[in-house]
């Protein structure tokens, strides 16, 4: 795909392995403009939020080994859509950066901050009850971070404060997620990047 214009902010990704196909389009100002389909149908709604609350379009087509588990898919969704999220901010002039969101869902608290920092580093310390939510492991959240950040280059630490139902400390994660993103991908109005370094690596 050519890249977009000067201050057009979207990115699209194609990719397809022994494991997964995935087609995935993201638009940070296109207006919530969202399609959803990964064959998880928990890892679907926790997309959906993620989108809604980063205040961004999303499209995802995704096709993955299923009689495996649900891995492979949910890590390449999250390469995937770091790697349009690089490609989304690579021309679009200044942002804010930093973004952070302390997310309560019912007796649930999330804390999620985020820096476009150019490095792909993830802080997680959250402790799951259960092994599976719907038909997506718990334990494959974190794997679709670490994919997502260090696809993107971005730092993100998410830290649960209290929680003891697993599927609203889920929603707090990908809720906070988003509003972050939403704070850290802003326009500042200034051409270069938001660092005294000029550079951000």
């Amino acid at each position: 795909m050519s890249k977009p214009p000067q201050g057009v902010r979207y990115g699209e990704v194609d990719r397809e392995t022994g494991e997964t196909k995935i087609h995935l389009v993201l638009d940070l100002d296109s207006g919530l403009k969202v399609n959803v389909s990964t064959g998880i149908g928990f890892f679907d709604h926790m997309l959906s939020l993620f989108a809604y609350h980063s205040g961004v379009g999303l499209g995802i087509s995704a096709e993955g080994d299923y009689g495996v588990d649900d891995h492979h898919t949910v890590e390449d969704v999250g390469i995937c859509l770091g790697q349009a999220l690089k490609q989304a901010l690579h021309n679009s002039g200044g942002n804010e950066r930093y973004g952070q969101w302390l997310l309560p869902m019912d007796e649930a608290l999330v804390l999620v901050a985020v820096d476009i920092s150019g490095r792909g580093v993830l802080g997680f310390d959250v402790e799951w009850k259960r092994e599976r939510l719907g038909s997506l492991a718990t334990e494959n959240v974190r794997e679709f971070l670490r994919a997502f950040t260090s696809a993107a280059g971005v730092t993100v630490h998410v830290r649960k404060l209290a929680g003891e139902n697993d599927h609203h400390v889920c929603e707090a994660i990908f809720k906070g997620m988003g509003r972050a993103l939403r704070m850290a991908i802003e326009p500042n109005g200034r051409p270069d990047v938001n660092s005294t370094k000029g550079v951000l690596d």
